[in-house]
């Protein structure tokens, strides 16, 4: 059936224990990798899809529903989003090689759906943080594929000013309060911005959620175990999303966890199982986990089951632990934007030709905002090196240098 074992192992970790209501047909093409996307009912702006096998749950009297509503526009513009998120990844790998990009760099093409799928079932309000894997994730919440090439080119009109890199985007206005450069280390912080949510929630209304992903190879230590249980302890509206892409670095999740129904390592806390390779999937899935954890009872696990087609960083080729044979698997029976072409066309939204005018069109696009980026000036020593260092008015923009602070000695220093 599969050419691989790693291929076996990869597939059989999505919903092949389907619910007993699941029909066993639909449980079985989730297995092998057969995206589910039967449209029942539609007409010529609004369509049903059937969300069936989707979705796995743990301590929980409910579940996300097995169907989806989405009107041509909404679906249009998760694929123009997701469509961004592929040429912008495959522009950084590019610019990697051609050395305009430097340092760490973890790319997210083949994750897209989840970023599209979560930042589609939250509101702005929701706080949301993540891992060193995040320029998608930026892109989503408010960024541009300006800011982010900018970014990651060192360039002062990047995100963060050229100061932050490929694992340190912000963007505060937007509630997305960054990718985090140590493994893990978001999830606590992730725990207090559920805590300032819960705080500042109005009485007898929903709380805004917090949301930290992280990987599988995160998902052992000790610091999510405190989060977790300070967040049932405190009864707050956190979500533990694991991107389970079934790799931590170069160990398969057999190999590197003793237990790998990530959805369950809460023990008592509820969890869900979500297709991360369908947005429709991972939207309504999160719409249902935003529901249940604002409302007051309590954090959620959240285990994605998704791919990344890129080696762990620039630094890892990808095929030392897998092969490409596994890859191609991934790419030719799963991968997110395939599915969402072939769900447009089935819906009747768009046909091929509307769909590679539209690619074309962002293909354009994201070479124009590259173009952009590189225009953008480096950072200087007298300018840029201490803003947003040191504040004394509560947080607002604070330039002024404080007398304790040196600068170089130019005279002094050796040039290279």
């Amino acid at each position: 059936m599969f050419a691989t074992k790693a291929a076996s192992m990869l597939l059989r970790r999505f919903p092949a224990a389907a619910s007993s209501s699941a029909p066993a047909a639909a449980a079985s093409a989730l297995r092998n990798g057969i995206a589910n996307n039967m449209r029942f009912m539609s007409s010529d702006d609004v369509a049903t899809f059937d969300l069936t096998g989707s979705f796995e749950t743990h301590n929980l009297d409910t579940q996300p529903n097995n169907t989806i509503e989405m009107t041509k526009e909404e679906l249009l513009s998760h694929f123009e989003l997701m469509y961004t998120m592929r040429r912008m990844e495959i522009t950084c790998d590019n610019e990697y090689k051609s050395r305009a990009i430097r340092g760490f760099c973890h790319l997210y093409d083949g994750q897209e759906a989840v970023a599209t799928g979560v930042n589609a079932a939250f509101e702005p309000e929701d706080s949301w943080i993540t891992s060193y894997r995040c320029h998608c994730t930026a892109l989503a919440r408010g960024g541009t594929v300006a800011t982010i090439l900018g970014e990651l080119f060192g360039n002062v009109d990047g995100q963060t000013k050229g100061k932050g890199g490929s694992m340190h985007f912000y963007n505060k206005a937007h509630n997305f309060f960054g990718g985090q450069g140590i493994v893990g280390a978001q999830v606590p912080v992730g725990l207090g911005l559920a805590f300032a949510n819960h705080y500042n929630a109005t009485p007898g209304k929903p709380m805004q959620v917090a949301i930290a992903c992280y990987g599988d190879g995160a998902a052992n230590q000790g610091q999510i175990w405190e989060s977790a249980n300070m967040a049932s302890l405190w009864n707050l509206p956190m979500i533990f999303c694991i991107e389970n892409n079934h790799y931590g670095m170069g160990t398969s999740m057999d190999r590197h966890s003793s237990h790998s129904d990530y959805y369950k390592m809460g023990n008592h806390i509820p969890g869900v199982r979500i297709d991360g390779m369908n947005v429709l999937a991972v939207k309504e899935g999160m719409r249902f986990v935003k529901d249940y954890v604002g409302a007051g009872n309590g954090p959620m696990y959240v285990e994605m089951m998704t791919y990344r087609y890129h080696g762990h960083s620039m630094s890892d080729p990808g095929t030392t632990y897998r092969n490409r044979e596994e890859i191609a698997l991934t790419r030719s029976t799963r991968d997110p934007l395939e599915f969402v072409k072939r769900t447009l066309i089935d819906a009747g939204f768009a046909d091929a030709e509307q769909i590679k005018e539209t690619e074309k069109r962002i293909r354009k696009d994201v070479a124009a905002q590259v173009k952009q980026a590189k225009a953008s000036p480096k950072p200087t020593v007298d300018k840029d090196l201490f803003e947003y260092v040191y504040t004394t008015d509560g947080g607002k923009e604070q330039n002024d240098y404080p007398p304790h602070i040196r600068m170089p000695d130019f005279a002094k220093s050796k040039n290279f």
